[in-house]
């Protein structure tokens, strides 16, 4: 079972209202933030090899050799297969990316299928790929697959944002964050999106320490 797919904005709309009607400071939040962004991105192949190239580099770098591998053709599994190392370097990958790159495009991963697997299952078939974490299946989950119900506890920035909207003394570790997110199910995706808009807002407020 997928759980609910977030198709439209109508969608985000129905779950921050879930939400707002939860919690008092998520409901502070929202008529802070107000509407929250759709956010759903391709699934697949590239969408994954560009999380790849984007880890530990700023957003500029990333886009630029995301740039050149389109240019190259450097987008499909078949082409990454296909040519060296040094041609991967050649565009701006890290050794380490290279072989991720290549790791990616030797999992013979069913992208079509996991459409409609179970999140956990997308998230252990995802995570057994070398280069992807957690947080990245649970992204690709929450915004590549449209989950409702996905969340990403790991994220710095929606600890961040908890730790100022409930007046925490310190940031929530991932564990003590999943289990909070518990409550904010089936919409746990769209409590994301709040969080980090309020992240965003309280930034330009208050300043992150």
């Amino acid at each position: 079972m997928t759980g609910r797919i977030i198709e439209n904005a109508e969608d985000v709309e129905e779950g921050a209202a879930h939400l707002a009607a939860l919690c008092p400071r998520l409901r502070h939040a929202y008529g802070l933030t107000g509407p929250l962004p759709l956010r759903r991105n391709p699934d697949g192949f590239a969408e994954l090899l560009s999380a790849i190239v984007s880890q530990q580099v700023s957003v500029a770098s990333a886009n630029a050799i995301w740039s050149r591998m389109e240019q190259a053709g450097f987008t499909e599994p078949q082409r990454i297969a296909a040519v060296t190392d040094d041609d991967l370097r050649a565009v701006g990958l890290s050794r380490q990316k290279a072989r991720y790159a290549r790791a990616l495009a030797e999992a013979g991963i069913d992208y079509a299928a996991l459409r409609y697997a179970p999140t956990p299952e997308v998230i252990a078939t995802l995570t057994q790929v070398p280069g992807i974490g957690v947080w990245t299946a649970e992204i690709y989950a929450m915004f590549s697959l449209g989950r409702a119900d996905v969340f990403a506890p790991g994220d710095l920035a929606l600890q961040e944002a908890v730790r100022l909207l409930y007046d925490l003394p310190e940031r929530p570790k991932e564990r003590a964050l999943r289990q909070m997110a518990e409550d904010w199910a089936p919409w746990r995706a769209v409590a994301a999106r709040l969080l980090w808009a309020y992240y965003r807002v309280a930034k330009d407020r208050e300043g992150i320490r």
